[in-house]
This record gives C-alpha cells, sequence and structure tokens, in this order.
C-alpha cells in the first residue's frame, strides 16, 4: 500500500510541478494566445501534457529514492491535504469555471472580465497556487521522495515566476483597479494580524 501511494505521489508531483510552467506559457505569451480565432487550449493542453511527460521521465530514474520510509507521516499529510482540499473548495466560491481555467485572460472580450476580490481572495490574491502547494507537501511529506521534494522545490521557483507574470498580466487587463488590490492583499500567505493592547 505504501509503495502504491509513493507511485501516485510521484506522479502526482509531476503533474502539480508543471503548472507554473503552464501557465508561464500563457502568461509570457498572452498577446499571442489572444490572437488566435480558435481556442488556444487545443494546444496548449497538449503542450502540458507533454511536460508531464517530459518531467516524468527526467525524474523516474530516481522515484524510488526516499529521505524516510514511515507509515506515520501519512497522518500529518492527511491534514495538509485537507486544509488544501479546503482552499481549492473556498477558491471556487466567486469565482467561475470558466476563471478558474484562465479562459478570460486568453480570449478577448470573454463575458468573464472581472476582478474577483471577496471571499478567500480578500486574504490572498492567488488562493489556487497555496492549494496546489498544499497538496504537493502533504504528497512529500507522506510519501518521503526525494523526488517529491525536488519537484516541490522546482513548482515553487517557477510558480514565483509565474506569479509575477500573472500579476502584469491582471495589472494590464483591470489598471488601478488591481494596483490597489495587490497593495493590499499578499500574493499566498495571508498576514498574520495580531492585536496589541496597552
Amino acid at each position: 500500500m505504501l509503495l502504491f501511494l509513493r507511485m501516485i505521489g510521484w506522479i502526482a508531483c509531476v503533474i502539480y510541478a508543471t503548472i507554473p510552467s503552464f501557465w508561464l506559457l500563457i502568461h509570457s505569451q498572452v498577446d499571442y494566445w489572444r490572437s488566435h480565432s480558435r481556442s488556444p487550449y487545443r494546444m496548449l493542453v497538449p503542450a502540458w501534457i507533454g511536460m508531464w511527460i517530459t518531467l516524468g521521465a527526467i525524474t523516474s530514474p530516481w522515484r524510488h529514492l526516499s529521505l524516510y520510509q514511515t507509515a506515520w507521516t501519512w497522518v500529518p499529510a492527511s491534514a495538509i491535504f485537507s486544509v488544501g482540499l479546503w482552499i481549492y473548495q473556498s477558491s471556487g466560491q466567486h469565482f467561475s469555471s470558466a476563471q478558474l481555467g484562465g479562459v478570460p485572460e486568453v480570449v478577448p472580450g470573454h463575458p468573464e472580465q472581472r476582478l474577483v476580490t471577496s471571499g478567500i481572495r480578500a486574504r490572498i490574491r492567488h488562493p489556487v497556487y497555496l492549494a496546489h502547494l498544499c497538496e504537493m507537501l502533504g504528497w512529500s511529506l507522506g510519501s518521503g521522495l526525494v523526488v517529491c521534494y525536488a519537484l516541490t522545490a522546482f513548482a515553487v521557483v517557477s510558480g514565483f515566476i509565474m506569479i509575477q507574470q500573472e500579476d502584469a498580466e491582471l495589472e494590464e487587463r483591470f489598471g488601478e483597479e488591481y494596483r490597489a488590490y495587490r497593495r493590499k492583499v499578499p500574493v499566498v500567505f495571508p498576514k498574520i494580524r495580531t492585536k496589541i493592547s496597552l
């Protein structure tokens, strides 16, 4: 069972690790994708699947290398998975499936061109990416696989670059409204508010 979970963890982390690269492909060339008369996802989705295959092939030789092998790590991993699922659920509120899929970003004049700053997005700007990180951390902690930790680190670095590109694209679309939102709301980790009374 643990061997099966570790194999699933490696595959899940391969897929999750490519998400920032997929979105970086969109945000770095948004004008190019918007210029297509047909859906750009006809090219983007196969490119993303190609990323899975490539990253899977690259990391496959190390998929059994582990830092530790124990069953109890799945207990805290389950808690992290639960937090990630809660963030996903919260991210879907006030947000359409088209927005979650990035359709307004690549289809000019799409009717869902609106900036959502309510719900969980009143606390963090990019909750879906935080949920992805929780899921990757859960698989890394539970499996103990070196490759899962390495893929998580890769996703964090590429995600940092991608979020900068996405913020620039959102600022271009929404202007001062987004700039004000960006100044007020942190990227993926909410501010911890403390009250000190004298």
